[in-house]
């Protein structure tokens, strides 16, 4: 990627248009525009304003890194995307990939995407149900509830981010240099919501569906099934019910992080609830304005730290300078301890500053 390209893919992350960052260098949005196009090269002072303007370092600018990322598959009302959005969650996802990648080839811990050796192809949704339990046994995860939905997944080689995205946008699945899958959501989002979608994303990644199937249909019914497998369902729910209560759904909600809107939808598909009771809660939940927001405490949100850890192993063993270490992390060094300070309750000891 060149300087250029870089400037400009700097530029949609901000959100900035060429006459916003013209106005904060001090130049015309036409020699930003040349600058973008590689018709002109900035100075060291310009590429210091361009730097301070688009909030980021200098080096980020100058970075050799390059990856390459396939047309995007978005779960979102992708209509509603302006293309400046669509511009700006690439940008995004670019400048993340860049820094992940570089820092696993500094420290040689890249992990290589395999794809599980089951069978995929599924006809009917209810042929998902194998395909989510002989997943589990393929990456040895058992029926347990998944602690750590992230983690899961980048131990397999799927690259996970959490972007600030934009309006409209949830998640979306492409690939990275032809070969590494890369899921990503919107920051924000409630925890339980967001182990639902990186689930879903997995599911378009594994199934390989049959014309005719409903490929969002079985994406959900897909993240349904690998966060709660069918056999612990029937163990924490039974074989038929007629209802089932809010406050059990909210420890289930807890114990396998995944919605009780999503419970209920799960105990219809496994027919343990009928079409009936099941649209009976649904309307619960709405005369009681649960859909938006549930009742009881929150599911706590993942984050994605396998990076972070890795720059500051890097940092500690001395193979990056504290330079290159915020340039990896995309923040100031000061920035990073003070967050994760107050994060972990006064760890880590300022030991670099």
């Amino acid at each position: 990627m060149s300087i250029g390209e870089r400037i400009k893919s700097a530029r949609m992350r901000a959100g900035l248009n060429l006459r916003d960052l013209a106005e904060n260098v001090g130049v015309s949005a036409q020699a930003i525009s040349k600058y973008e196009r590689d018709m002109d090269v900035p100075g060291s002072s310009i590429l210091i304003k361009l730097a301070k303007a688009l909030a980021v370092r200098v080096e980020t600018l100058l970075r050799p890194q390059s990856v390459s990322l396939s047309q995007p598959s978005y779960r979102s009302h992708r209509s509603k995307l302006l293309v400046r959005d669509q511009e700006t969650i690439h940008a995004q996802v670019l400048d993340w990939l860049e820094r992940y990648m570089a820092i696993e080839e500094i420290m040689g811990v890249q992990v290589e995407f395999q794809m599980p050796k089951i069978h995929r192809k599924v006809k009917t949704l209810d042929e998902i149900e194998q395909v989510a339990l002989d997943l589990r046994m393929a990456w040895k995860i058992g029926l347990d509830p998944i602690e750590n939905m992230v983690e899961i997944l980048e131990a397999q080689g799927i690259k996970v981010g959490i972007i600030p995205g934009a309006d409209h946008f949830d998640a979306l699945t492409l690939m990275a240099n032809d070969a590494i899958p890369v899921i990503v959501v919107k920051d924000g989002m409630p925890g339980d919501r967001q182990r639902l979608s990186v689930a879903h994303e997995l599911g378009h990644l594994i199934l390989d569906i049959a014309d005719g199937l409903d490929e969002e249909k079985a994406a959900y019914r897909f993240a349904g099934a690998f966060l709660a497998p069918h056999p612990a369902v029937l163990l924490e729910l039974g074989d038929r019910r007629s209802r089932l209560d809010p406050y059990e759904l909210h420890v289930l909600k807890h114990k396998y992080g995944m919605s009780m809107q999503a419970w209920i939808y799960r105990a219809r598909d496994l027919h343990i609830l009928s079409e009936a009771d099941a649209t009976a809660m649904y309307r619960q939940f709405n005369a009681k304005g649960w859909k938006q927001l549930e009742p009881g405490d929150p599911y706590p949100i993942e984050s994605t730290e396998r990076l972070e850890r890795l720059v500051i192993r890097g940092l500690t063993e001395e193979m990056i300078s504290e330079p290159r270490a915020a340039e990896l992390l995309g923040k100031p060094l000061s920035e990073f301890w003070k967050q994760a300070s107050k994060q972990h309750d006064g760890l880590p000891l300022p030991i670099y500053h």
